[in-house]
């Protein structure tokens, strides 16, 4: 059971205690006993709540973030494919300014092997979007 149910079942004990009280000091500290679990019941209730929320709002947080970061890929792979396809037409300097900057991204470590990739593929896929080539 969470805190602030069991605070509100406390706090009716203590409501029904004083209306059967018999003297009216036992009375006022029934009702103030009942008072004072009520009121905790309703901040435990509101940080149970705001928890939840909070819970609840990195996930959607999370999944947006992954939404996003799909369509991104999505978008930098049409890109890239669009980028090599026309890869033949484009001048031989921007050629190489495209390859350089494509190889630099990621860490220095990985940069001559990255760098490597690209130029076997475009190697390979040299003559796939000119057909004159053949």
């Amino acid at each position: 059971m969470f805190k602030f149910l069991q605070y509100r079942a406390r706090a009716a004990a203590y409501g029904e205690l004083a209306r059967s009280s018999p003297g009216k000091d036992d009375t006022s500290k029934f009702e103030k006993l009942q008072d004072s679990l009520a009121s905790r019941a309703d901040n435990e209730q509101v940080l149970a709540d705001q928890y939840v929320d909070a819970v609840n709002a990195g996930e959607t947080e999370r999944l947006r973030g992954a939404a996003l970061a799909a369509e991104e890929e999505r978008v930098l792979r049409c890109l890239g494919a669009a980028v090599i396809m026309q890869w033949n037409s484009l001048p031989t300097t921007l050629q190489r300014e495209i390859f350089d900057t494509a190889g630099s991204v990621g860490t220095l470590l990985d940069t001559a092997a990255l760098r490597g990739q690209i130029a076997r593929f475009l190697h390979k896929h040299r003559h796939d979007t000119d057909p004159s080539k053949i």
